[in-house]
């Protein structure tokens, strides 16, 4: 079901969300996509968590522009909070989008983490987003 606030190709879902999870949210800026973050509201049933959240979170969400420092240090301090098996959504400016990085600046910034990619997709009209996981541990 949709809610009033869902656009055509908006759906928390479809980046990754799902009902109940606990998202904290990081780089909130005038820029982001509303109907993005109704629709991943929507989809987990509650708010999102701010970056002052301090308890366990089963996601993070990061809109992240060129601008925004150093994407390794907002990668850590996102995984903080994350719980076994959480991972984080990172969102960045599309091509030609003020703000943009490179896709390459994302995949060296994640592993460096000692993260890596489960895929980008078309999350908006300006937003790309890029599932990063923790890799499996061998035990």
């Amino acid at each position: 079901m949709n809610s009033p606030h869902t656009g055509p190709g908006t759906d928390g879902a479809r980046v990754g969300f799902s009902a109940g999870q606990v998202v904290q949210e990081f780089g909130y800026d005038s820029d982001v996509d509303d109907d993005l973050r109704f629709s991943i509201e929507d989809t987990i049933g509650s708010e999102l968590e701010d970056e002052s959240y301090g308890d366990v979170a089963d996601a993070a969400l990061i809109w992240w522009r060129e601008d925004d420092g150093d994407l390794v240090d907002a990668l850590v301090d996102a995984l903080t909070n994350l719980d076994d098996g959480g991972f984080i959504v990172l969102l960045t400016p599309k091509s030609g989008r003020p703000g943009e990085i490179e896709m390459s600046e994302v995949e060296e910034a994640a592993s460096t983490a000692g993260l890596h990619s489960s895929g980008v997709i078309n999350a908006c009209e300006d937003w790309l987003a890029t599932k990063l996981v923790a890799p499996k541990s061998r035990r």
